[in-house]
């Protein structure tokens, strides 16, 4: 058993885990205008359904205000109805080819929304991390089992990486309580 590769494979994996979860985070509204709010819209152009940053430009001009410059202004009605069917409820206000987006201040009511949707991503992330470290420990007590290590280092390659998931874990939990904070600031 090669623990250096496993090793390896469970760090790469729990940083694609953190990396999924900041991405979901900076979906969220936070009461700021961030061009990431628009990332997993979809418009329909050309025949196929395609992100928003690959047929416009996002940019946020000030804390309250995106801007979605379209590329080819025939696209622009679609790309429109796009944020309007995104259940991010924006009201698209299109000049040509530059669609404009005011986003409201949050109500503390949806302020307290939000902070339990990230409460839930964090979970997720958490979650996917226990699947992670399930499968590595059960690489480790095969290899125990076929007599591929003792159990001596059983026992120091499963410290080592419950070592990895605790630094993991707490990187999660400072994301969230960052991503809540965030949302709570008006």
């Amino acid at each position: 058993m090669d623990y250096a590769a496993l090793k390896a494979e469970v760090e790469q994996k729990t940083l694609q885990t953190i990396d999924v979860l900041k991405n979901e985070f900076a979906g969220l509204r936070t009461g700021r205008a961030s061009v990431h709010l628009l990332d997993g819209v979809r418009a329909t152009v050309y025949g196929a359904e395609m992100p928003l940053n690959q047929v416009a430009t996002v940019s946020a001009p000030d804390n309250q205000t995106l801007s979605v410059t379209v590329w080819d202004i025939t696209n622009a009605p679609a790309v429109e109805k796009a944020i309007r069917d995104s259940g991010l409820g924006l009201n698209p206000m299109t000049a040509g080819g530059v669609i404009r987006l005011n986003l409201p201040p949050l109500t503390e009511e949806r302020r307290k929304e939000l902070v339990k949707v990230s409460g839930k991503y964090a979970e997720e992330a958490k979650i996917s991390m226990r699947n992670i470290r399930q499968d590595a420990m059960g690489k480790i007590k095969r290899a125990v089992t076929d007599k591929e290590i003792s159990e001596d280092d059983q026992r120091r390659y499963e410290d080592d990486l419950q070592k990895v998931f605790d630094m993991r874990a707490s990187e999660v939990d400072a994301l969230a309580k960052q991503k809540e904070a965030d949302i709570m600031s008006v």
